[in-house]
């Protein structure tokens, strides 16, 4: 609902974080993409992939922009939002091609990007990333924090009246003032509740350094302040116990903010409140909390969902943290190898195509309904969370065999495909150039998007596209928002898992074994077949005038034959009654 009343302004946070370089790091040009790098280690071209998936960030914020900004090409944008409401809502990001804030989704990457690192810090910190780690995570962190004015309140969407695509230009001239839409103790959301509160929690495990084992996991990043992590684990305790006890019950989010759920419907809120629960319990020791978790578990039957890792369904991860856990602190009294295993005939079938999801001929894992408008985005939470699981899987044979599957899932997005096709803008001269953003596009017709303007105005360095259809094919068409569209949760496996081969790789990425050209080579023809394209799909099936004719072809095929037959058969007869036989 839209908030009915003025609440205080809240005083923007002031706590220090790690100085940015000077030069900053900026996005290497589009053609050093093809070229190795002199090696060692950390391997430049993987540290400077990780750079560049961060830089991504950068090109999605909102509000007043700092004097630190890299992307000549933003400006300052919505600098008042939620004022004519009486909330600071200025800041924080953009969630994908247009100009919605989604708290939500948005809860689901700043959990994944410090989940990342807090494992897989060392990654950062090698590729001299950690302090643009540090400023991406608050730049969204500070904006929740703001969304999140008082224990019982939380700001869940923000767009335009005529919701997320009505207005199509660059960020100076975006309509406002914006709908705002909250969650309250009257109107709850469950899921956007509890999925806060992991993402602070989460992120408060980062800045406090609160680590799993190290045995199998590097240190966190080193960007520790002990005050902004406390500032962190406030608001997730507070939002926990909104999601646990709201007077208005528990229920999705999109039940209370019905125009939240038109891009990000949830479809339940178990996972969310079990994700917070462990999370939480890590950050303050508790037992109590854990074994809340393990109810919500077996209450709303997680174990039944346990298809894909996305903003909407965290099952898959679930055991993955409770392994953590366990092994990290045995005294919460969850059984390791239970969860142990648990993960591990999840993961079983993943590898071995035995699950929901399947490998393309070109080799991407697939999964039908999840995979159908952004093929990429399940494929990599997968490979992230194998990742980050091979460490304690039972066997050597079991960590081999998911080490190598993630990688597959990796190279196949940095252009080991059938489309020779590095799934990352600005990377290498084969990336994607067409990007469904309106910010990078140039162009104001939402109507012509494709041709105003004919070239995309700008390169949106860094960011993961949807990805191809189901047939392996990518067309690069801007309208094509399945195939091109960007936001902000494509990027956050993709993050994790460079910080992994940056921390363990000194090959190189696939995509520098590719040419300019590749791509144009072996580029498909004809028109895509998605929820935004549907002319695509008849080369693979008859129209209706074919099929008409075809059916009258084969009629009369039909009963040619059988007046063929019956010929045949009176000829038959007649030859063997004037021999004097019997048939």
């Amino acid at each position: 609902m839209r908030v009915p009343y003025l609440l205080s302004l809240l005083p923007a946070l002031v706590v220090a974080q790690l100085p940015l370089p000077n030069p900053p790091f900026l996005p290497p040009d589009i053609a050093s993409g093809a070229q190795t790098s002199s090696g060692g280690f950390p391997n430049p071209k993987w540290s400077s992939l990780l750079g560049t998936l961060l830089y991504f960030y950068d090109e999605q914020r909102s509000g007043t922009l700092p004097s630190t900004n890299r992307v000549p090409w933003r400006n300052d944008s919505l600098i008042l939002e939620g004022r004519d409401v009486g909330i600071d809502l200025s800041g924080g990001f953009y969630d994908a091609g247009d100009f919605s804030k989604d708290t939500f989704p948005l809860s689901f990457a700043l959990m994944s990007i410090c989940w990342g690192a807090t494992d897989f810090g060392q990654g950062y910190d090698l590729a001299n990333q950690t302090a643009y780690l540090d400023d991406t995570l608050r730049w969204g962190l500070d904006w929740l924090i703001k969304a999140h004015p008082n224990d019982t309140t939380l700001v869940v969407f923000i767009a335009s009246a005529d919701e997320q695509n009505a207005y199509w230009g660059g960020d100076r001239s975006i309509p406002s003032p914006r709908p705002v839409y909250t969650i309250t103790n009257a109107n709850p959301g469950t899921d956007a509740a509890a999925g806060a509160a992991a993402a602070f929690a989460a992120c408060s495990n980062l800045y406090a350094g609160r680590g799993f084992s190290n045995s199998s996991y590097s240190a966190p990043a080193s960007l520790r302040n002990d005050s902004y992590a406390n500032t962190l684990l406030t608001h997730s305790q507070q939002l926990y116990s909104f999601a646990v006890n709201a007077t208005g019950g528990r229920k999705t989010y999109q039940t209370s903010v019905p125009q939240a759920g038109v891009a990000y419907a949830s479809s339940g809120y178990g996972d969310e409140l079990a994700m917070a629960a462990l999370f939480l319990s890590w950050a303050t020791g508790s037992a109590t909390l854990y074994q809340e978790a393990e109810a919500y578990y077996t209450r709303y039957k997680l174990a039944d969902s346990n298809r894909v890792f996305n903003w909407d369904s965290k099952t898959p991860g679930l055991a993955v943290l409770f392994s953590q856990i366990n092994q990290g602190s045995p005294s919460f009294g969850g059984n390791f190898s239970t969860w142990r295993d648990t993960a591990e005939d999840y993961f079983d079938d993943v590898v071995n195509n035995k699950g929901p999801g399947y490998l393309l001929q070109d080799g991407l894992l697939y999964y039908d309904g999840d995979s159908d408008d952004a093929s990429l985005n399940p494929a990599l939470n997968a490979a992230m969370l194998l990742r980050r699981f091979a460490p304690m899987a039972s066997s050597v044979d079991k960590r081999v065999a998911y080490t190598d599957f993630a990688k597959s899932q990796v190279d196949y997005v940095l252009g080991k495909n059938s489309m020779n096709v590095p799934y990352i803008v600005g990377v290498n001269p084969n990336s994607p150039k067409n990007p469904h953003s309106a910010m990078a596009s140039g162009g104001i017709d939402i109507g012509n998007i494709d041709t105003d303007p004919v070239e995309e105005a700008y390169v949106l360095y860094g960011a993961v596209v949807g990805g191809p259809d189901k047939r392996g094919r990518f067309f690069d068409i801007r309208s094509d928002w399945p195939q091109t569209e960007v936001a902000l949760d494509y990027n956050a496996p993709m993050l994790t898992l460079a910080a992994m081969h940056v921390a363990a790789d000194t090959s190189e990425p696939y995509y520098t074994s590719l040419q300019a050209g590749a791509y144009d080579q072996v580029k498909p023809k004809g028109r895509p077949c998605d929820s935004a394209y549907q002319d695509g799909c008849e080369a693979g099936r008859l129209n209706k005038k074919a099929t008409l004719a075809m059916a009258i072809v084969v009629t009369v095929v039909g009963l040619a034959l059988i007046g063929l037959s019956a010929w045949y058969l009176i000829l038959l007869y007649r030859s063997r009654s004037a021999d004097g036989g019997k048939f």
